[in-house]
């Protein structure tokens, strides 16, 4: 289950994305909503509303995870994830939505996690910025998260933000890491994705005196695109602006981002074909 560490600055704004007290409209979640995720994470010791105190719901939800943060670390962290999953699921981070928050309040919630290590997205989605101290199931899961957006075309999936590793190079690694026990950093990113298609029992190059057949055709041409959009990547802006060569137009960044998620997605895909979970 999705947990998003506390911090007092995440706390106050995450409250906020609640908070419609200036509003002649009320938006949603509703009080019934956060309710639901109160009974869930058993956080009714925490909860005015429990405790027949009425607060309006940003005070209610700031109070709640104040409250959690001492008392029931896990399951306030549970509960601060299904907060933004709920506000998103009922349009928040959407302009043209009428449960919008507003991007002040979601510009200060990003800044507040960016500096716990989480990056918190436009679309309301959210994963940590660095791979290197999460679960085998979390990697995987925040892979996947980059791939969704690669495959819709959206820019910053180019990158796994945080440590300067393209998505493509990520998932080889994690393949890599997951098949063997570990792989080598120093490996350039053609010898990495070589050693994950092996790993993955797939065909990067077709020998000469071999007749391919129609998957080996189709692997190869895979493993050929990968190194191909490897070579579109702008080095010098590694995190920062476009992640592609400036002569590079929109239409071609765009399938060249939905390449990436396409061949990753195989790769994790197989990665599981294989009985590696």
């Amino acid at each position: 289950m999705k947990r998003l560490p506390l911090t007092n600055e995440i706390i106050i704004s995450l409250a906020k994305l609640v908070d419609d007290s200036q509003e002649e409209k009320k938006r949603k979640p509703a009080h019934s909503d956060i309710t639901f995720y109160v009974n869930k994470f058993n956080l009714q010791g925490g909860d005015p509303a429990s405790a027949g105190r009425p607060l309006g719901k940003s005070k209610r939800v700031r109070h709640i995870l104040d409250w959690g943060l001492e008392n029931a670390p896990e399951e306030i962290e549970q509960f601060a994830a299904a907060i933004i999953d709920l506000v998103c699921g009922y349009g928040g981070f959407r302009v043209e939505s009428e449960n919008y928050v507003g991007k002040e309040y979601i510009s200060n919630l990003q800044d507040a996690l960016k500096r716990a290590g989480i990056q918190l997205f436009e679309d309301g989605t959210w994963v940590p910025t660095t791979l290197d101290n999460l679960s085998h199931q979390d990697r995987r899961d925040v892979l996947l998260t980059y791939i969704s957006r690669a495959k819709r075309g959206v820019n910053d999936a180019a990158l796994i933000v945080g440590t300067s590793k393209d998505l493509l190079e990520a998932v080889s690694a994690f393949v890599v890491e997951t098949v063997r026990g570990s792989y080598d950093t120093k490996w350039n990113f053609p010898t990495l994705l070589g050693n994950a298609f092996s790993a993955l029992e797939l065909t990067a190059r077709i020998p000469n005196d071999t007749k391919p057949n129609a998957h080996q055709r189709f692997e190869e041409s895979l493993f050929n695109a990968a190194l191909a959009v490897n070579t579109l990547r702008n080095k010098e802006g590694t995190g920062h602006g476009r992640p592609w060569l400036p002569n590079l137009g929109a239409s071609e960044a765009k399938a060249a981002l939905e390449i990436i998620g396409v061949i990753s997605e195989y790769m994790l895909n197989k990665l599981s074909e294989l009985g590696y979970k």
